[in-house]
């Protein structure tokens, strides 16, 4: 039997290392296939819809702060180690749709992470005076568009997984806490007499 002290890290840890592995794997065979941005044509998948193309990302959220990797990669690692805070707390490791949601985002950050950390090979990509600092970009490749409405910016899985862990921690914060987490009653029982 597992003790108290150790419940929840097993599903955490489950979701959030099959998370980034996802992740991490489908840039790997996408950028393996269609190579660095512009190295060939993108990929129709649905017509005028969805397309896969490469793209590096500098930035973060739809390419904003391009060129601050390091100042997102401290942002990022600061949020694991709250996230990994948030599940040593007892009513957290007894909540596994709060694990769940907490694993995609910890494995959408690693994904990510992974990629601000440095990838190596990508010197051509930067300018001239920047080349020998590495390149600090996420490796994006999903694009959805819809032509006339939206154009939405290329993504990659564990922008989804971010997003999707927090849609679940919405949902979750209109849900009662598990059995056992709320304030005990300190009145005593009725004895019927």
């Amino acid at each position: 039997m597992m003790p108290s002290s150790a419940k929840g890290w097993p599903l955490f840890l489950t979701v959030a290392v099959a998370a980034a592995a996802a992740d991490l794997a489908s840039k790997e065979s996408i950028f393996g296939v269609l190579g660095m941005p512009g190295e060939s044509p993108p990929i129709d998948i649905v017509p005028g819809l969805l397309v896969l193309e490469t793209n590096l990302n500098e930035g973060a959220l739809f390419g904003m702060g391009q060129g601050m990797g390091i100042v997102f990669a401290t942002i990022s690692v600061a949020a694991i180690l709250g996230i990994i805070a948030l599940v040593s707390r007892p009513a957290t490791r007894r909540d596994a749709w709060l694990l769940t949601a907490l694993g995609l985002i910890v494995g959408g950050i690693v994904g990510n992470l992974y990629d601000r950390l440095g990838l190596p090979g990508l010197e051509w990509h930067v300018p001239l005076e920047r080349r020998g600092q590495g390149v600090l970009a996420v490796r994006d490749w999903i694009h959805f568009t819809l032509p006339g409405v939206i154009d939405w910016p290329i993504f990659n899985i564990a922008d989804s997984w971010l997003v999707i862990g927090a849609c679940m921690l919405l949902v979750g914060s209109f849900t009662a806490p598990p059995e056992g987490d709320g304030p005990s009653d300190p009145r005593p029982a009725d004895s019927g007499t």
